[in-house]
């Protein structure tokens, strides 16, 4: 009878530790902060936005200089002249506004799809990790609070970074900041 029940325990406590779930979680803001391509892509596309402000500043400088010459002429012009002359700058400027949106829109657009393929790219690489590691879930984490507590040691959001890191290479080492170097 003892040995009966012994034995029944150990084949319960198997089908426990079975059945035993493996949870962990990623800060997701810390990935998208810290992870290399996601830097060297902002790094790119502010250096895109940057370029496409300079281009515009200087379309806008050039005719904000024919507004100036118009209205240092305009005393000087017939009212038909004034009235043309007024209609063709409106129309230039409603040009520029459209320009400048039709950049602005492309730039955005170009962004969001590479940013949303290293989010696929992210989370794909943390469903493999989670495969590989025998996970049952991996939650992410973020500013919002969606874990509210968690036991010390199922953050593996750093050992995801490092190995995103160091799959994509990109630039040299990624500085993290501690909380007290951010506070200063």
């Amino acid at each position: 009878m003892i040995k009966r029940f012994i034995g029944v325990a150990a084949i319960a406590i198997m089908m426990v530790s079975c059945n035993e779930q493996k949870t962990a979680y990623v800060d997701t803001t810390k990935i998208v902060q810290e992870y290399k391509e996601m830097k060297d892509v902002e790094a790119e596309f502010t250096s895109k936005s940057d370029s496409v402000r300079q281009q515009l500043d200087s379309v806008a400088r050039v005719f904000q200089q024919e507004v100036q010459a118009y209205q240092s002429e305009m005393n000087s012009m017939s009212d038909a002249q004034r009235k043309e002359k007024e209609q063709e700058l409106m129309q230039k400027q409603q040009m520029l506004q459209q320009q400048q949106q039709m950049q602005s829109n492309r730039l955005r657009e170009q962004s969001s799809a590479v940013m949303d393929s290293i989010v696929t790219k992210i989370k794909d690489y943390v469903k493999d990790y989670g495969k590989e590691n025998n996970y049952t879930y991996i939650f992410g984490s973020n500013e919002s609070a969606n874990i509210m507590y968690a036991e010390e040691g199922l953050d593996i959001t750093q050992d995801i970074l490092d190995k995103l890191n160091e799959e994509y290479g990109g630039n040299d080492a990624v500085e993290t900041e501690t909380p007290e170097e951010v506070e200063d």
